[in-house]
């Protein structure tokens, strides 16, 4: 009949550009997954899921009081090396009951730059996290830098907290709540207080940080002198280089 002849004929380039779109597909591979990462960076997690991330600059709870600029999650991006050697120590730390607390890790060059440009800012000094200094002398005083070793991505800014236990000590400066083991300061106290050999302290918080700092130093790390919560893996694979891809989640 003529209606079924038409609606064969329609039906039969139809059938055609299906089949040949379908047999495209198949010759042609899949586009491969682009790494969001530059290579030889990994997100920690990946590595050493069982670490506790607390970053304080993709939020509130900072020195500058907001989110800094390059931080679009609240993950640590870490060289493979520095993130393998972080995992040795979690695994000393895990056999006595504790656990590290990562506060801050690969930091952006952009980041760095915003730091700066807030300090320059100027203002008073903040009783939470500089006390006895003024905004905008935290450059020439140290506290903050114009370069940053983070940048370079072997980098971490941590401390010992108890396994499982959350939000025990509360210092008077430095960041609030982090839960972690009594350390005389809180991170980013920018104080004398904050030396790593600062005495005196009470005997707890030496402890404390001489524990740290025995256990970062036998997985490769070396310490700030004036920061007693930053390390550096001294055999880092980027030691002259300055990434500035945003930190972002896997």
């Amino acid at each position: 009949m003529p209606g079924r002849a038409e609606r064969g004929a329609s039906r039969r380039p139809l059938l055609g550009a299906f089949f040949a779109a379908l047999a495209l597909a198949i010759a042609s591979p899949p586009p491969a997954r682009a790494d969001p990462l530059p290579a030889g960076f990994v997100w920690l997690s990946d590595v050493d899921p069982t670490i506790r991330q607390d970053i304080r600059y993709a939020g509130l709870e900072n020195f500058l009081h907001r989110k800094v600029d390059g931080y679009d999650a609240p993950v640590c991006i870490l060289t493979t090396q520095a993130a393998k050697a972080l995992s040795r120590v979690q695994k000393a730390m895990t056999e006595k009951g504790l656990t590290l607390i990562v506060f801050d890790c690969y930091r952006p060059a952009r980041a760095v730059s915003d730091m700066g440009r807030w300090t320059r800012e100027g203002g008073p000094p903040d009783p939470q996290w500089y006390p006895a200094v003024e905004r905008g002398d935290l450059i020439a005083k140290g506290y903050v830098g114009e370069l940053s070793s983070h940048s370079r991505g072997s980098t971490v800014d941590l401390a010992i907290a108890e396994a499982g236990r959350k939000g025990a000590v509360h210092p008077a400066c430095g960041a609030p709540d982090g839960g972690t083991l009594d350390f005389g300061t809180g991170f980013d106290c920018f104080d004398p207080m904050s030396e790593t050999a600062y005495r005196p302290l009470p005997a707890e918080a030496a402890a404390n940080r001489k524990m740290l700092l025995a256990a970062m130093r036998a997985a490769g790390f070396r310490n700030y002198a004036r920061e007693w919560w930053h390390f550096t893996l001294a055999k880092e694979p980027f030691p002259k280089q300055r990434f500035d891809f945003p930190v972002t989640a896997a």
